[in-house]
């Protein structure tokens, strides 16, 4: 058998081709293998071929390689791709290593990176660029025509946004304006050069409006002045809109990357990248996978967020982490910044892993913001409440906006009201498809109910289907406070900033030039944006930031509030933080309230006494199925099988929405220890987990998310 493979590969090799093995787009725990009939084919070269079935465009991981199985059941290579750019080693290296930390394929991390690639990247700049010119000379008429100093503004706001993109070109980013650092600046920056010199990540634990960006740009600027690059990482889309204005006055040519812009501008930053110019890009989580060189630098601003953990599809990565390993492979310096660190960032730098740099002057040298909190049930008694709006509030408003001031106020939840009920029967409207109150919206002169889980949507009647009784909204959500603000705020400039709003960059780019008096919004609003005139942020209904079934829960309001407290007051102004809420003595509101500083302490002692992260690593397994009695049985069968490895295994279990899109849930949540056996132990869950799939015909059923949050 051996003496016949051999001779049909000689007799195959003689023909002047190879076998290569192929990554493609799948949820693949093997390469498959092809054959070429040239001899001439390079690791990372992009390649057509068809797979069960179907065409895909793959990434050729190895070549000469011996093929397993009879190499006349063997397909040959459809095309090569010499439209499409080649792959480096060093992306290839990467993926594997994101792939083997989150227990995915290494398929699925391609697709991420290579989401998808139909013509020629030079053509598409191309047809882009003169799109743009024609886009820009439209807005140019336009601005000419406008009539009102508004319509002026925003025009010229788009004809600027058109000009940068025009002038982007693959160079190194120009530094035209230095940076001015105050002493306790320079002194965090010289601390920071110290902990690269030891090889370390940084993490810089600097308060809200101490200037932490100046110490990224500075450090942007050694690195751009080395010939090396910068990867500057944000959580959220709104945040890089503001702060890409900042950039460009220092870095002109900085590349923006994000989910929202269109697929030929990510194609243009991707050339830029491969350009082997040093280069600068801003982005979101998903810039960690473009086709990085030589990268000297990575920035993780507001490392703590949670929106840096990528949910669905897999790879269920968290940016912060992930931007760690790329760092390996480039040899490129880290720096994770945060007022609130996360408590595993913390932990990281107490035991010597990340080397801490603090800061904790302001920049203008200003008091931190007062903390006030209202107890809104003592209001309520008292008749001191105004819908969802208590009084003492409302005079703080009112004193801010008669300075000129400006007011920011946060609430938890988008919509009308969170949820319905009926007045004659009691129960509550719920979706039809998932275990969770629907929404009331307002759209235009429209009512309408929405499911925030799977998008199901169905008119407002205010009858009840059950009895015909009428129904009642419960609570107030964002469209609820802004509507009673302007009843109560007739002269203000109101506006909202959540996940209904439309042009996020607009309303972020009205308020910070000062043509909103107050902006409602949702958890958006607390990250890192930098307003001149705000002096006020309130929070509306606290508890609900409170009251959540996660051993999380503590910390991320903690950060949440401490975050959103450091918004106002940046101008050297002492800022005020108002917090509604009906548990005023909740030890995080208090912690705020005297500025504790040993909460922190409390939490990570909390986290040790139960063996939860960061003590421990955590691994969620989460089954899905239409059948319940189906999902008990193998949710079940699963436990058990993950239990023989052996694993600590909580579970299965009933999260707290137990039913999305007509799916059943349960959750399997495994404990490691951080110690030698973790990485085969991780192995041997994706192998069980896998090994279960095949053996019960099951896939497509069972989810892994390593370092769930």
């Amino acid at each position: 058998m051996e003496k016949s493979k051999l001779f049909l590969t000689f007799v195959f090799m003689e023909e002047k081709g190879q076998y290569i093995s192929v990554i493609l787009p799948l949820k693949l725990e093997w390469e498959p293998c092809y054959k070429t009939v040239t001899e001439e084919v390079e690791i990372g070269a992009r390649v057509a071929v068809t797979f069960a079935g179907r065409r895909y465009s793959g990434v050729v991981s190895d070549v000469h390689v011996t093929p397993g199985t009879n190499p006349e059941r063997i397909r040959p290579v459809d095309s090569f791709l010499s439209d499409l750019p080649a792959v480096s080693e060093t992306e290839i290296r990467f993926w594997r290593r994101v792939a083997e930390y989150y227990l995915c394929t290494v398929g699925e991390v391609f697709k991420a990176a290579y989401p998808s690639e139909k013509q020629s990247g030079e053509q598409m700049e191309r047809r882009q660029e003169e799109r743009l010119r024609i886009r820009l000379e439209a807005w140019r008429s336009k601005l000419d025509k406008a009539r009102t100093e508004v319509t002026r503004n925003r025009y010229a706001g788009i004809v600027a946004m058109l000009e940068r993109e025009l002038e982007s070109a693959a160079e190194s980013p120009a530094i035209y304006i230095p940076i001015h650092l105050t002493d306790s600046q320079m002194t965090a920056l010289d601390h920071v050069k110290e902990v690269f010199a030891l090889g370390k990540t940084a993490l810089l634990r600097g308060v809200t409006g101490s200037g932490k960006t100046q110490i990224y740009m500075a450090l942007a600027q050694k690195a751009l002045s080395e010939g090396k690059s910068v990867l500057y990482l944000v959580p959220e889309i709104a945040l890089s809109h503001q702060l890409e204005e900042r950039i460009r006055e220092v870095f002109p040519q900085v590349q923006v990357f994000h989910s929202s812009i269109t697929p030929a501008r990510k194609r243009n930053v991707a050339v830029h990248c491969r350009s082997g110019n040093p280069y600068f890009v801003l982005g979101t989580r998903s810039a960690l996978f473009l086709p990085h060189r030589n990268l000297g630098l990575i920035v993780v601003d507001e490392e703590h967020d949670t929106s840096y953990k990528q949910d669905a599809p897999s790879p269920r990565y968290n940016g912060r982490d992930v931007a760690i390993m790329l760092s390996r492979f480039h040899g490129a310096h880290v720096i994770l910044g945060s007022a609130t660190p996360s408590l595993e960032s913390i932990y990281n730098a107490s035991s010597g892993i990340y080397g801490l740099v603090t800061l904790e002057k302001r920049y203008y040298e200003g008091e931190r913001p007062e903390v006030r909190v209202i107890d809104t049930r003592a209001e309520r008694r008292k008749r001191g409440m105004v819908g969802c709006l208590s009084r003492k509030l409302l005079e703080e408003m009112e004193r801010t906006l008669s300075v000129k001031g400006q007011v920011l106020v946060l609430r938890a939840r988008r919509s009308f009201a969170p949820s319905v009920q009926c007045s004659g029967c009691g129960s509550v409207v719920k979706c039809p498809c998932c275990n969770v109150p629907m929404s009331l919206h307002k759209i235009g002169e429209k009512e309408v109910m929405i499911c925030h889980y799977c998008g199901h949507t169905e008119p407002y009647t205010g009858q009840c289907k059950k009895c015909g009784g009428e129904l009642q909204p419960l609570g107030s959500g964002t469209q609820r406070v802004e509507e009673e603000l302007r009843a109560l705020f007739p002269s203000a400039v109101i506006a909202r900033l959540d996940g209904d709003t439309g042009d996020e960059a607009a309303v972020v780019r009205d308020f910070s030039e000062g043509r909103t008096d107050i902006l409602v919004g949702t958890q958006m609003v607390t990250k890192g944006f930098d307003f001149d005139r705000l002096a006020l942020v309130a929070v509306i209904h606290a508890d609900g930031l409170l009251a959540r079934p996660d051993f999380r829960a503590d910390e991320r309001a903690l950060q949440l509030l401490e975050q959103f407290r450091g918004r106002s007051g940046r101008r050297g102004e002492k800022g005020l933080l108002v917090i509604q809420t009906d548990e005023p003595d909740h030890p995080v509101i208090q912690a705020l309230e005297k500025s504790d500083p040993g909460v922190v302490g409390t939490m990570l002692s909390e986290r040790r006494a139960f063996s939860y992260p960061p003590y421990t690593r955590m691994v969620a397994v989460i089954v899905k199925d239409s059948d319940p009695a189906r999902l008990s049985s193998m949710s079940a069968a699963l436990a058990s099988e993950l239990g023989s490895i052996p694993v600590s295994v909580t579970g299965p279990y009933a999260p707290s929405v137990d039913r999305i899109a007509g799916q059943y849930i349960r959750h399997l949540r495994i404990l490691l220890q951080r110690d030698r056996t973790l990485k085969s132990k991780k192995k041997e869950i994706g192998a069980t987990v896998s090994s279960f799939e095949r053996k019960n015909r099951y896939a497509g059923h069972i989810v892994i998310d390593v370092d769930p949050l």
